[in-house]
């Protein structure tokens, strides 16, 4: 399945062992929770989102001593086998700590409005041309010696622009605006490209979701009107937990990169961060972007439904779901079934009381069966076809 819109054209930018843009499947990342310095709890966590298909693992670098534990976490889990890549993120004057994480991560994420922080005054009410150059060349002084750490090792930068962490001269320049966030973000392209660094990536994350679509759009029309092909990184920030926090997600996130903008996402939930890793999963394969895991298409059932479908979804889940990359229609009569589940690779669709008829793809190819026999005629025509696996354990 193709998406109605192409995917925007990107660089690729490796991160470790996994690339980002450049065509390459969308990159799915996390952050661990435990303080830095606690070695154990951060290895743990790192080896758990590994285990669960995370693909880049963040950890926080507050401090010169959070930075030199990344060290030690990275040689733990390459003593363990687990090569994950890991990111950095850099906040409040972190020169100095950029460049020390640089020597330990695959990339180093920095925050346009921290990092060279200015404390605000209550009475700016505007920014002349020289205040603008006079601050842009101290973010090229402290730019400048994480720009070079980076190239010595061949690795990534994030530029991570936060709505709620915009410089004052942002806000006092742009207001509180996704048009601000861009500036923001273009202010630290132009530098790297100054210097001819451009293993890239950009956040542009906020917490309410009109507020990350707009900058994201903005952003990619921006660099593309400049010629620049730089990968994005998603994310909806401080989404919270539960239900709406993954329907909150999945809409800024999934309706950018059914626009075809995105390159590597993260689902934030105020929760253990190993439950974000099925949030991603679940949002690029509702869109077809990664095959994980079974598809299942089913009708919400009605009165000409002769089954429990619930029971029998159940059924074939239980049965299949070991299936990955494989989509399983269960419908429950034939009045829409057939072409609603037009897409599906197999169809198991009510043809009356206690019987069902099988399909493949559009296909009628038995009818008349019990229904008690429905799953395991399934499974028979699955194996017919080469396309069954027993499941493991």
């Amino acid at each position: 399945m193709e998406l109605y819109y192409p995917r925007r054209k990107t660089r690729g930018v490796r991160v470790g062992n996994v690339t980002i843009g450049g065509g390459h499947p969308v990159v799915v990342q996390s952050m661990t929770t435990a303080h830095t310095r606690d070695v154990d709890a951060v290895v743990d966590e790192a080896v758990n989102l590994w285990r669960a298909g995370c693909e880049i693992v963040r950890v926080t670098a507050p401090t010169m001593g959070d930075a030199i534990a990344i060290g030690q976490i990275r040689a733990r889990l390459d003593e363990l086998g687990c090569t994950v890549p890991l990111a950095a993120d850099v906040h409040h004057d972190g020169s100095k700590i950029a460049v020390e994480v640089a020597k330990h991560v695959d990339k180093v994420r920095i925050n346009p409005g921290l990092f060279v922080f200015r404390k605000p005054s209550a009475d700016a009410v505007d920014y002349t041309e020289a205040e603008h150059q006079a601050e842009l060349e101290a973010i090229e002084d402290q730019l400048l010696p994480v720009i070079e750490a980076c190239r010595a090792r061949d690795i990534a930068m994030r530029i991570g622009v936060n709505h709620g962490s915009l410089a004052q001269r942002m806000l006092v320049t742009y207001g509180d605006t996704p048009e601000g966030m861009v500036a923001s973000a273009m202010e630290f392209l132009r530098l790297c490209e100054k210097h001819d660094y451009r293993n890239l990536v950009i956040s542009l994350k906020a917490s309410r979701v009109p507020v990350m679509l707009a900058a994201y759009r903005l952003m990619a029309s921006t660099m593309d009107a400049a010629g620049m092909d730089y990968p994005l990184h998603l994310g909806v920030t401080e989404a919270g937990d539960r239900d709406y926090a993954r329907i909150k997600s999945a809409i800024g996130i999934g309706t950018l990169l059914a626009e075809g903008i995105g390159d590597t996402i993260r689902v934030s939930l105020s929760e253990p961060p190993v439950n974000e890793i099925p949030v991603c999963y679940e949002i690029l394969q509702g869109l077809g972007l990664r095959k994980t895991k079974t598809e299942y298409i089913a009708c919400p059932s009605c009165g000409r439904t002769y089954f429990d479908l619930p029971t029998v979804l159940n059924q074939v889940r239980d049965a299949t779901e070991h299936l990955a990359g494989i989509d399983i229609a269960v419908m429950g009569c034939i009045v829409n079934g057939p072409g609603e589940m037009a897409d599906a690779d197999y169809g198991y669709v009510g043809k009356g009381e206690g019987k069902i008829a099988l399909y493949r793809g559009r296909d009628m190819v038995k009818t008349g069966i019990p229904e008690a026999r429905g799953v395991a005629e399934l499974i028979s025509l699955l194996k017919a076809d080469g396309v069954w696996n027993e499941p493991e354990g």
